[in-house]
């Protein structure tokens, strides 16, 4: 949804600007924080918003000012360009656009020893994998040193930090995922830890396996911050009001319906954020990104629990779930194996050059929004190259008995395989004791462990 430029705000009491702000305060104005308005200096604004300086919450002194800091002052984006963000009693007309010291010296680092990272893919993806990340919720300065973040997703990250936690959880489900999903691949989803860039150079190309990591990271941020949301962890969100449709025969709407649309919402804010280029890369993760969350839509489902004496379900109430993550996982996987090839073309516009995707084979079905699509290459992944970023496979595990791609001959790359016994020490006979615990013996059994050669 675009979002309006201020001469539309006339007329829509109410609202702001772009809609996760608009989800913002239609949840918290209700709910009467006492001495708070939300003041804008646009003369186009409601009149309950244009009472004060520049745009966002002012509180009294009943409530501590740090208590709303992180959470509620922002600054709306307008036709997906902020404003500059403003110190406390500037206006907007004579504001400076300052950079923290901090900020400054990330920055000339970056530019003189990652712009390869930076041009690769989003380098805050390593959020997920940095210890100092998990406190981020209780640390607003924190926003200014996760690398990577445009300004767009730097000023989301200080008006909603509580939100970060959910999206670094998000992004680190993502990885995990993946890696579950190519355990058994050439490329096995292998992530670095002393990198900004997680993946290497393996998703600097267009590549399908850099289509599926897009996809389910961004879907990894949808499923978090709904799951986080319907457990009560965010005061900016909750269950899902809008029930869609009457309820069924024999049952109500009852419980915690998950509001996938507010996790989307803020996947897509934020991880799209950094997206808004005129070439084909961004074409492809903006487009592979929204493959990824509508995924999480398509697979709401309803839940339901039954009430009543020994189970007799006189009552039963139901509310909207998210599938389980694994379940997202294998649904994109499988848009990853049949994932279609896009070639590059140029066109003139107003504002220049633009690359835009087209199908490769005109008589192929073209791809919908639920669809990945890239147009580079895949390596092969068999041997070690620092230039792709591949691994190889040399010592990796293979399944003798398979003859798909983790079996010793495709995943060996035909170089052959060597097969040692291990020993290892489980439980076994185990015997349930009335009441109630079980009782395990220790057995060792050998197995045969075939690693690629």
């Amino acid at each position: 949804m675009p979002f309006p430029e201020p001469e539309l705000w006339a007329g829509r009491e109410g609202r702001v600007i772009d809609r996760l702000n608009y989800r913002l305060i239609s949840y918290l104005r209700p709910r009467a924080l006492i001495g708070c308005s939300l003041t804008s200096s646009n003369p186009a604004a409601p009149r309950w918003a244009r009472e004060g300086g520049g745009c966002g919450w002012r509180c009294a002194s009943d409530k501590p000012e740090s208590h709303f800091q992180s959470q509620v002052d922002f600054v709306p984006t307008i036709g997906g360009v902020a404003p500059p963000l403003h110190g406390r009693g500037q206006t907007s007309s004579s504001a400076p656009l300052l950079m923290e010291p901090h900020l400054l010296g990330l920055l000339l680092g970056l530019l003189l020893g990652g712009t390869r990272v930076l041009a690769g893919y989003p380098i805050w993806w390593s959020l997920a994998l940095g210890q100092q990340y998990t406190s981020l919720g209780s640390q607003p300065l924190l926003c200014g040193s996760i690398p990577g973040l445009v300004p767009k997703q730097l000023r989301f990250c200080r008006n909603y930090i509580e939100i970060m936690p959910s999206v670094a959880e998000g992004v680190k489900l993502g990885i995990q995922e993946c890696q579950h999903q190519f355990r058994g691949r050439r490329w096995n989803c292998t992530t670095i830890d002393d990198s900004l860039a997680i993946f290497g150079p393996v998703l600097d190309k267009a590549t399908r396996e850099s289509a599926f990591v897009h996809a389910i990271a961004s879907a990894g941020v949808a499923f978090a911050v709904t799951r986080s949301c319907a457990e009560g962890t965010s005061t900016i969100c909750g269950c899902d009001s809008h029930h869609k449709g009457p309820p069924g025969e024999g049952w109500k709407w009852g419980g915690c319906s998950e509001d996938a649309d507010f996790g989307v919402l803020v996947s897509r804010e934020f991880a799209d954020a950094r997206e808004n280029r005129p070439d084909a890369r961004s074409a492809m993760n903006k487009h592979n990104n929204e493959a990824g969350r509508t995924t999480i839509l398509d697979h709401m489902h309803l839940k339901c629990k039954c009430h009543g004496l020994s189970g007799s379900c006189e009552v039963k109430t139901c509310w909207w779930a998210q599938p389980d993550f694994r379940a997202i996982g294998d649904f994109l996987k499988d848009k990853y194996d049949s994932a279609s090839e896009m070639v590059v073309e140029k066109h003139r516009e107003s504002r220049g050059w633009v690359e835009t995707l087209r199908a490769k084979y005109s008589l192929f079905k073209p791809p919908t929004e639920r669809d990945l699509v890239y147009y580079e290459n895949s390596p092969n992944f068999c041997e070690p190259n620092p230039e792709t970023g591949s691994f190889g496979t040399r010592d990796r595990t293979c399944n003798v008995t398979s003859h798909g791609i983790d079996g010793c001959d495709l995943l060996c790359c035909g170089r052959g395989h060597n097969t040692r016994t291990e020993k290892r020490k489980e439980k076994c006979h185990c015997i349930f004791h009335w009441c109630c615990y079980v009782s395990c013996q220790e057995c060792i059994r050998i197995y045969d462990v075939h690693t690629c050669k």
